[in-house]
This record gives structure tokens, sequence and C-alpha cells, in this order.
């Protein structure tokens, strides 16, 4: 139930603009080619206003209720949540519809409270040329060309932190939240920025308190205070941003949307670099949690993955000699555990999409404003693509799974530009953790909980040590 609340108040705003708009309407049907009306997908709206919402949400695991209703009715249906009417997909071909060949006919939707926290003009929130642009830029500075001379810098990052967690019981996702922070600021603003990044950074995780809670702007409540940290940080990216036009622009993010070519204002600037915050932090530190845990639960796998990382350490000159590129392009093994922990959590287990006109998708209708949700996590767990769909096999991947079926990053122009980034990131990260530490849980428990990121229970507590104490 505490997930169902978390999940009600971050899409609170949507539930609310799908009511007052009256999102359930349904227009008259299109006809098909040969003149008769189009059928909606089948499926059960459940009732008034409130749909589904509580069949969705009374599971402990959001996505029982979709592998019940894709048995029962097949790989398109429709339902009702959170006070919207949605069509879920939930096959390769449907989701490829919906985020490539078809893309311009679904956008991306946001509750209204996100896009004021973030900034109406991120790149989360447009279509077409302006989107194009961001995506461009953003795409040029995280490409494996303009992040290959980071790796020393992000290795910087995690050492320290490693040693900050050396004999202590810490709840992993916060701490590879804050390392997915660290690489994030590295990245957008280059090491020369460092006065600057320690109010930022708690300016944001003021800003992150919000993000969840009910859009009540009013003295004392999160939202509010999530509000005052958002101008702040507005302020600060302003002041960053005049001092970096003063002199040498560099090659991080901001220098990409600096480039005077590209004539991006700052209010534009600032909105996409706060974005890009978000964008590298919860769902890299999901994924960073999970391997910890499946290595965990996999020693065979976790010997691989030692045996691998601990080849490459004995071939540098020193102990101290820091991870190149190319050292990062050898890391195979870790590679796949990276895919199969990607697949197996399945940390986006849909995404939100709005139809902008009545669509036609084999022989149904998609009416105009209904949401549409392609399903990752069923496609992902799907044993006609993946055989043994739950089993945790890394080895899966020495053969590159069939198109549209493996998204961890999603799909099409919206798709992660930074994918590389975060990849880079946990192979460093993991390359010291295998090689210089251990780590235990003090507890037998276990699950997932949903708020709304898949994550091992409670964040996953866990006790790291160094080897060598």
């Amino acid at each position: 139930m505490g997930a169902f609340l978390l999940f009600v108040c971050l899409l609170a705003p949507l539930v609310l603009a799908c009511a007052i708009r009256g999102r359930r309407r349904r227009a008259a049907a299109p006809a098909s080619c040969s003149g008769k009306a189009l059928p909606l997908p089948p499926g059960s709206m459940g009732w008034p206003y409130v749909g589904e919402t509580f069949q969705l949400y009374s599971s402990k695991n959001p996505n029982v209720f979709f592998a019940r209703k894709q048995n029962r009715y097949g790989p398109i249906f429709k339902t009702h949540i959170l006070g919207c009417p949605c069509v879920m997909v939930s096959s390769p071909e449907a989701a490829r519809f919906v985020l490539v060949t078809q893309a311009h006919l679904f956008k991306p939707t946001f509750p209204a409270s996100k896009e004021r926290m973030l900034g109406p003009q991120a790149i989360f929130f447009q279509q077409g040329d302006y989107h194009a642009h961001l995506r461009r830029l953003v795409s040029r500075a995280f490409s494996p060309e303009a992040i290959r001379a980071s790796v020393p810098a992000i290795e910087s990052i995690a050492l320290r932190s490693l040693r900050s967690w050396d004999g202590q019981l810490v709840n992993t996702f916060q701490e590879m939240k804050l390392y997915a922070l660290n690489v994030a600021l590295l990245s957008i603003f280059g090491e020369e920025e460092m006065r600057y990044i320690e109010e930022l950074k708690q300016c944001y995780l003021t800003l992150e308190k919000g993000y969840n809670s009910m859009p009540v702007n009013l003295p004392g409540t999160l939202f509010h205070k999530a509000m005052k940290a958002r101008k702040r940080l507005g302020d600060i990216v302003a002041h960053i941003i005049a001092a970096r036009r003063e002199r040498q622009r560099g090659s991080d993010l901001l220098a990409s949307f600096l480039d005077d070519r590209e004539a991006l204002t700052d209010a534009q600037i600032a909105d996409n670099v706060i974005g890009v915050i978000f964008a590298a932090r919860d769902t890299t530190a999901s994924v960073l949690t999970w391997m910890v845990k499946f290595l965990g639960d996999h020693p065979s796998v976790l010997k691989a993955v030692i045996d691998e990382q601990e080849e490459i350490a004995r071939s540098k000159g020193s102990s101290d000699e820091p991870l190149t590129w190319a050292d990062t392009r050898r890391m195979r093994m870790t590679s796949r555990v990276i895919q199969e922990t990607m697949r197996v959590a399945s940390i986006l287990s849909f995404t939100f999409r709005e139809a902008v006109e009545d669509v036609e998708y084999q022989g149904y209708l998609i009416p105009k404003g209904w949401k549409v949700l392609p399903l990752f996590r069923n496609i992902h767990h799907s044993p006609d693509h993946f055989p043994c769909p739950d089993k945790f096999d890394p080895s899966r991947f020495e053969v590159a799974p069939k198109p549209n079926t493996f998204m961890p990053f999603g799909n099409g122009t919206h798709s992660c530009p930074g994918n590389e980034l975060a990849k880079l990131e946990m192979l460093v990260l993991f390359h010291h953790l295998v090689t210089k530490y251990r780590w235990s849980t003090s507890k037998s428990e276990s699950g997932v909980q949903f708020g709304p990121f898949a994550l091992p229970l409670n964040g996953l507590p866990m006790t790291f040590t160094h080897k060598d104490d």
C-alpha cells in the first residue's frame, strides 16, 4: 500500500488533469479501410473514475496486474488507472510502433508538477525540432568519443565513494544515488566548477524530496521547499553559465549547450542541466544496487567478474595506475552482468505516452488523449525472447537479443542519450568494488519494493569491507 500511495502522489497532477479534461471520453471512432468503425482494444475499465487502480496496486508487485491482463486479453489491452484511460502494449512490435515508427503520434506525458520542478524547456517534455536539437547536444556530450577522457575523474569519484563505505552498514541505493549524482555533476560541469558543486548538490537533494509530494505550494510543505530549491538551483546554474562564457568552454555537457552555434537561452540551458541531473541519478543507482544484490546471490557469476577485473588490474603497471577507456572495453563479462541486471530488474517497468490523435493499431482504435504504456518489463520477461526469464544468467547476452526485445534505455527518439555514460560509471565502480571489497547483508529479508522504481527491499542494507582489513 505504501508503493500505491507514493505512486498516486507522484502522478496526482496527471490524475487530476485526466479527470478535469474528461479524458475518458470516447470520440467518434474513425473508420478502417473497410469503412467499419474500429473497436477499442479488449480489456476492462473497472469502476467509475478510479478504474482498476486498486487492482493494480493491491499487490506488492504491480507487474502481476500487467501479466494477468496480458494473459487474459493478449499483447494489447485497455484499462483505466490513476484517473486515465490507458492502452497497454506488451509486444516488441507494439512497443516499436509507439516509440519508433509512429512516435510522432504519441507524445511523452508527465505530471505538470514535474515540469515545474525540472523546467518546462527540459528535453523530456519536448517533441519535434526542438527536441531533436536538444538530443543532438546531449548525445554529443555523452558520446563514447566525448566521455573516454573522463575515465580517471569518474574513477576518483568511485574510489572516494568506496572508501566512505568501508566498514559501514549503508543503504546501498542511497549511496549509489550519491555516486551517480557526483558523476552527473562532473559530466555536466567538468572539474572546474567545484566552488558551486556542494551548494548545487544540497539544493538538488531538497528538490528531489519534492518529486513524490503532493503539489501543494504552501509554506512548510515539501513541494514549497522543493520549488524554493529549484529557484536557487536556477540561480546557481546562471552563475556558472556567466563564468563559463568568460573563459574556455571545455568538453562537458555545459560546453555543448553553450556552443555559440546552438543559440540556447540561459533558461533553456538551466532547465536541461537540471533535467539531466534528474535522469542520471535514480535509474543508474537502481541498476548498481541490483548488481550488488545479484552478484551476492550468484557466487559463480561474482567469481567470473572478479577474475576478469583482477586480470585487468594485473595488467596495469602499478596498483595506482588509473583505468583507461581501453580497459573498460575489455570488461565483457561485467558488461553482460549489467545487461542481465537491467533485463531482470527492469528498473522502468513501463513508460507513459499520450496519443495526439486517434490512432489505428492492428484493427483497434487508440483514441486521442488516451495514455499508452509500453510494458518493458513484460517484454524483458517474455519466455519467447528470454528462456527461463526469471533466471539471472548473463551468458544469454553472449548473443545479441532480438531487435526490440531489450529496451532498458527505452527506444526511439526519446531513448536515453546518456546510456554510454551510465554503463561507463557502472564498469568503473565495479572494477574497484569486486577487486578491493567484499559485502554482506545483516538481514535475511528479501523482496522488491516499487516506489516507483523497482528496488531491493529497504534499499538493500549492506556492510562493505576492504579485503585487506
